[in-house]
């Protein structure tokens, strides 16, 4: 069983916003690249990264897709009171 999550993330107001967002990372731009340019969390100067973090220190919503998602996996749009999240696993332990 995973117990904590290394994840970025790109937070927008819209989900709208977030289909545009995984577009651009089809398209080949690199996670870092779109969360640099489009997300709203100060996570954004480092490429959206959140760093490593167990459970019960997220939101319901982002907390359930990260810890049921695969190392790799991006993911989204996830609502939370936040906003629209696009989520990419970047380590798991």
């Amino acid at each position: 069983m995973v117990s904590k999550v290394n994840a970025s993330h790109i937070l927008m107001k819209t989900e709208g916003e977030c289909y545009m967002a995984l577009k651009a990372l089809r398209e080949g731009k690199s996670f870092e690249e779109v969360a640099k340019e489009k997300s709203l969390c100060p996570s954004k100067r480092k490429g959206g990264s959140l760093g490593w973090f167990g459970r019960g220190m997220m939101v319901k919503e982002f907390e359930e897709a990260c810890f049921n998602s695969k190392k790799g996996q991006i993911m989204g749009p996830v609502k939370t009171q936040f906003g629209y999240h696009i989520i990419r696993i970047d380590d798991t332990q």
